[in-house]
């Protein structure tokens, strides 16, 4: 857990620091641009990843300053960890308990989740999107697999530009060995985590589909699917309209069904979907918390949005009983009242003007 978050030019914010006072949940309120989610892209950094934005580092820099940031946390363990990103780099530094660090050295030390409003629209959007959510949530137990996922798609668009430009075969045997071992890889740990995560759930279930995940779902050794799919991409080699038309992890989806409507959550209303994305989060951080002993960040932009009174006091029971730590943002302090074991920190034009913990004057 977070005890002190420090940031400096961040954002909008020039200098600013938080402390947690070893709570669970950190309600961060206030108006529209006051800086509350630039506070949660802060924290997000300190996984590793590029934040929950995916924004360039040098738009995160705060305008009118030296052109970089930092973000420095302390522990509750009494570790420190940070990442700095300076004008001229290209890459951000990260540190560990004083000593320089890799990114991939932060996010084993930092587990974390985040819902934003763009996730809002999940279950209704593409299926790149779902696929690229639910894999990010995968890598939480694979760190590999994000990277495997990348060096698919790397290799399947050389494929592309092989068979556009009259590869000899040779090569195009090269690149289809490749993609059939890693696209095994990665439909194997997407199966996986689905299961693994479906056992958290009570209310909703997670499925997913694709051609090769079913032929392991059925029950194909994975040294079967690959020759299967190997086999399928040496007779898949013809360009339609400029365009590369075969099937494979890149066309796979995931589903989340509603068990108590017994519909698709594509299906459900805008409330319903925002409480089962919800479920999905805090079913992922139990995962966590019971597989690999962490206790994880939940970072909520929004958290309350979209939720009737009925679900909101549901997700704070939740957010209460979580083996994590929950940093959630919201527009109203009043909203977040019923929430235990929190410390709620106003935000005001890019500065923290007061931190409200509970028993202190509102």
């Amino acid at each position: 857990m977070i005890e002190t978050i420090t940031l400096t030019d961040f954002r909008n914010h020039k200098s600013c620091r938080i402390q947690t006072h070893g709570r669970h949940n950190v309600i961060i309120t206030g108006p529209n641009g006051a800086g509350k989610t630039a506070i949660l892209e802060a924290v997000s950094m300190l996984s590793g990843d590029r934040g929950l934005r995916g924004a360039a580092m040098s738009d995160i820099a705060r305008f009118g300053g030296d052109g970089g940031f930092s973000v420095f946390a302390t522990l509750a363990d009494g570790g420190e960890i940070s990442v700095n990103f300076s004008s001229g780099d290209t890459n951000r530094r990260a540190r560990i308990d004083g000593d320089s660090a890799t990114l991939a050295d932060l996010a084993a030390q930092m587990r974390m989740v985040w819902l934003t409003p763009r996730e809002d629209r999940l279950f209704i959007d593409n299926a790149s999107e779902r696929r690229a959510f639910f894999d990010r949530l995968a890598a939480s137990f694979d760190a590999s697999h994000i990277g495997r996922g990348a060096r698919l798609s790397k290799l399947m668009s050389e494929r592309a530009f092989a068979l556009k430009n009259g590869g000899d075969k040779k090569w195009l045997d090269a690149l289809d060995t490749q993609i059939a071992g890693i696209a095994v890889s990665v439909c194997d740990a997407r199966i996986r985590y689905a299961g693994e995560i479906n056992f958290f759930l009570a209310d909703c279930g997670v499925t997913v589909t694709g051609m090769l995940e079913q032929m392991l779902i059925d029950g194909a050794p994975a040294a079967t699917v690959e020759r299967n799919y190997l086999e399928y991409l040496h007779n898949a080699r013809e360009l339609i309209g400029d365009k590369m038309v075969i099937d494979g992890p890149h066309k796979s989806d995931f589903g989340v069904f509603n068990k108590k409507l017994n519909l698709p959550a594509a299906l459900t209303s805008t409330g319903q979907q925002k409480m089962m994305l919800l479920d999905l989060i805090l079913a992922h951080a139990k995962l966590l918390h019971t597989k690999i002993h962490c206790t994880p960040l939940i970072l909520l932009d929004e958290a309350a949005a979209h939720l009737d009174a009925t679900a909101r006091a549901r997700l704070f029971c939740e957010l209460g009983a979580s083996d994590a730590q929950v940093w959630a943002t919201g527009l109203d302090a009043n909203v977040f009242a019923d929430v235990s074991d929190a410390v709620f920190v106003a935000c005001m034009d890019g500065e923290i003007n007061n931190i409200l913990a509970p028993g202190m004057e509102k």
